[in-house]
């Protein structure tokens, strides 16, 4: 009698197991339709603004073409390996960052940190697509608005042109008696901005700024409503579309007098920079968020790609592209500088700037002087806005898919709904940013909450994979997916290398970042606090949702508990039933394990076993 109910018991449990590890989700999920979307998007998504406004102007200050070397070499021992991590984590699973810790339960709190930085950034990154906007609409006019001084906002400081007191305006020196500012500077800062004396002064709300914010996050609304269908069709376009018009500027910007000048300013080494450790600092730094790991987007791009594609093809051959679009955009803008200087008579370190005032100030006082100049302003606009599209589809597709994949039944079938909230929250949550004031707090978000946090989540993410999960489980999932294993060298890289540099560069990040400052003004102490707790707020997850799984988690010692979450979940592996079959029989060879609920192994010949048995009932 005991037998038989111990053995109906048996059966119960097996069939119980095979439900959650065996039997996924087929038709829920949507997928890339072509094989390009994939490679598009991730282009779209990790060549940002950063790669036009940050990246020449690290170049020029880090000794020209010698910044080539750290550069490349971090690419080799921190891009490439992480990118490909990601893209292998995302498609084995087609999971969203905060799901996709099935993998290790006890970690759940990484990928909502993933997801915490992107939803921040994208209120702020999509503040800085309504400055495009606005510049691209003040374009379409016959005379550019920031190329004289006889407009209202302008005062007796404009100057038209560049002569004569341009090394003064570019690098705001005062003299004694009188400081000059260039038209384009006083468009920007009073007219764009209409900016006030500090953080304090929050001033009234931009209206001009409010109607292209509202654009920004409609067309990002209207992308990514029917998810990926729709995304991938977009990014055939929006992806190519900027290296349509770099090259148009390039070549435009290669017939001008001066350009030879700022080009060598560009690439001529100056070795002994390399001495220097903050050089070496810079380039990590660069790398680390141009090519996007630990912002969830990679595993979410990923996560949408069929089982079987080529992840390590892909995963070597967005990185280069991304790296080449930064070297290739230091061209474009140095040879424009270059004709900058050269119309004023001065040098093109007097000319160069980084971040909102290269794009917003001195590129477009460059453009002011071309013939034909409202043809290049909107060309050049256009492309700032598409490259901060594409890169903001990315981080947003993130923020809804994990909602999505975390509450399926709840939300799958609602995503119209919760696009649009999701856009609408963030659109309110970004309009202190487009207030006269709103330029400090922008710069509070993006000096603190994408910067040091950034490092210790993928730190942790990439300690995890390759230490307990472990990097011979992860060849084999790989391998499933591919049909081969990978050069043994990746797994040196993620256990060892790898994380080594990334504990360098948070290191980094944190002794170089001092308190936030905007235009050589330093902030009340309160505005520190508060950007302090944008940046920390990401990591919070991290150490609270270990207590709160290891508190629903069963066992008698907190040891056993951890040692349960540190197994993978049942659910974990590929969601497919094909690949799913495949991927079970793989692990009955093995000593590898999933887990149940209560931490105990699933039974994985037995729910092969199941499995197929099930496959037939449904074929009969």
């Amino acid at each position: 009698m005991s037998s038989n109910s111990s053995s109906k018991d048996d059966d119960s449990v097996c069939m119980e197991k095979m439900e959650h590890a065996a039997v996924p989700k087929t038709k829920a999920r949507d997928g890339w339709q072509g094989r390009m979307d994939f490679i598009l998007t991730c282009i779209g998504y990790a060549v940002g603004l950063g790669n036009i406004w940050r990246f020449p102007y690290l170049c020029y200050k880090s000794g020209g073409g010698a910044f080539f070397i750290p550069y490349i070499i971090f690419l080799l021992l921190c891009g490439f390996p992480l990118f490909f991590m990601e893209v292998a984590f995302g498609q084995f699973s087609s999971l969203s960052p905060v799901t996709i810790w099935r993998i290790c339960p006890l970690f759940k709190g990484v990928g909502m940190g993933m997801v915490i930085v992107s939803a921040i950034v994208c209120i702020y990154y999509n503040v800085i697509v309504a400055w495009t906007i606005y510049y691209l609409f003040m374009s379409f006019r016959s005379v550019l608005p920031w190329s004289h001084c006889h407009n209202s906002w302008n005062d007796d400081r404009c100057v038209d042109g560049l002569e004569g007191t341009l090394n003064k305006t570019m690098l705001n020196i005062t003299s004694v008696n009188l400081t000059k500012v260039t038209a384009s500077e006083q468009f920007w800062e009073n007219h764009v901005l209409d900016i006030t004396d500090g953080i304090e002064d929050s001033g009234s709300l931009r209206w001009q700024l409010f109607i292209c914010l509202s654009l920004a996050w409609l067309c990002v609304f209207l992308c990514l409503f029917k998810g990926v269908k729709v995304l991938g069709k977009v990014m055939h376009f929006a992806a190519p579309f900027p290296y349509l018009v770099l090259l148009v500027l390039l070549i435009r910007g290669l017939t001008l007098p001066g350009a030879v000048e700022g080009i060598k300013f560009y690439i001529i080494p100056r070795w002994e920079k390399l001495a220097d450790f903050q050089v070496w600092g810079d380039a990590a730094l660069q790398i680390f968020y141009s090519v996007g790991m630990a912002w969830g987007g990679i595993i979410t791009m990923a996560s949408y790609n069929n089982f079987h594609n080529n992840a390590y093809r892909d995963a070597m051959l967005v990185p280069i592209i991304n790296c080449g679009t930064s070297i290739f955009a230091g061209f474009v803008i140095f040879s424009v500088l270059g004709f900058m200087a050269h119309t004023a008579g001065t040098t093109v370190d007097e000319v160069v700037k980084q971040g909102p005032g290269l794009t917003f100030v001195a590129y477009p006082e460059a453009v002011a002087k071309l013939p034909i100049s409202p043809l290049w302003a909107v060309l050049f606009f256009l492309m700032l806005y598409t490259i901060g599209l594409d890169s903001q589809f990315g981080m947003f597709e993130t923020c809804i898919s994990s909602f999505i994949d975390e509450y399926p039944r709840l939300l799958r079938s609602k995503r119209v709904l919760l696009a649009a909230v999701g856009c609408f929250v963030e659109f309110l949550l970004g309009l202190p940013c487009i207030t006269q004031g709103g330029i400090y707090v922008l710069q509070i978000m993006d000096w603190y909450c994408a910067s040091f946090s950034l490092m210790m989540i993928s730190l942790i993410e990439c300690l995890v994979i390759a230490w307990i999960y472990g990097t011979e489980r992860f060849y084999k999932d790989i391998e499933l997916m591919i049909g081969y294993k990978p050069h043994a060298i990746w797994h040196y890289m993620w256990r060892f290398v790898t994380p080594t540099v990334i504990f360098g560069i948070w290191l980094f990040s944190i002794i170089t970042l001092g308190p936030v400052t905007y235009d050589g003004k330093s902030y009340p102490t309160w505005a520190i606090v508060f950007g302090w707790i944008l940046g920390i707020v990401s990591l919070v997850p991290i150490p609270l949702m270990m207590i709160i799984q290891i508190i629903n988690t069963d066992g008698d010692t907190i040891i056993e508990r951890v040692k349960k979450l540190t197994v993978p979940a049942k659910t974990w592996g590929p969601s497919m039933e094909d690949d799913r079959e495949i991927y079970i029989q793989s692990l009955s060879h093995n000593t590898y394990t999933l887990s149940n609920m209560d931490g105990s192994p699933v039974d994985c010949e037995e729910a092969l076993l199941q499995h197929k048995q099930k496959i037939d009932m449904n074929n009969s």
